[in-house]
């Protein structure tokens, strides 16, 4: 069953979440280490008005246990969405001009990331939650869809261009090459 996420999904979605998004976790929690970031992320998972806000996940539930999660916003809102994170990063390590790397384009619905877990790949899940990732965004009104992938992710990028999703350009995020991918919906 494929539902919205909840605060209390924190503990199963994170690290979906973090196996997803690898180093721009890093980033976005402003430190390199993984204890701390992942601290600082689940915090910031549990409350709205951020990129990686419950209220921006979807999962599929299985047997009462999150078996995937596609995290997904509006692109016009990523600077919004980033603000918390540069702003914590600021106040508590006192730097200035901490940016974040911006993904999708404003005219578009991002899926910022998507994750399966192991015991549940292989079953459809992906293609499930990508699914309802695109009909959310034909219901919100957007014309096109967009993720990004490392370029060495051969299975990613064979589901994506099954889907129909093509590649568009190259991006550099969190010192990564990442393929850039869209689709009309």
């Amino acid at each position: 069953m494929i539902r919205n996420a909840r605060p209390e999904d924190a503990e199963q979605v994170m690290p979906l979440i973090w196996s997803a998004i690898g180093t721009i976790a890093h980033s976005l929690a402003g430190t390199d280490d993984d204890a701390e970031a992942n601290r600082i992320l689940t915090s910031f998972y549990r409350v709205r008005g951020n990129r990686i806000s419950y209220e921006n996940v979807i999962v599929e539930e299985r047997d009462g246990r999150v078996a995937g999660m596609a995290l997904a916003y509006d692109g016009g809102s990523a600077d919004r969405l980033d603000r918390p994170f540069v702003e914590r990063i600021e106040r508590e390590t006192g730097r200035t001009g901490y940016t974040i790397a911006k993904e999708p384009q404003p005219n578009e619905y991002y899926l910022d990331s998507l994750a399966v877990a192991e015991p549940f790949q292989g079953q459809g899940i992906a293609k499930s939650l990508m699914g309802a990732f695109e009909r959310k965004a034909a219901e919100s009104g957007f014309a096109r869809v967009s993720l990004i992938v490392e370029p060495d992710n051969e299975r990613a990028i064979g589901l994506y261009g099954n889907m129909g999703y093509r590649e568009d350009g190259v991006l550099q995020v969190s010192g990564k090459r990442f393929v850039r991918m869209v689709k009309p919906v």
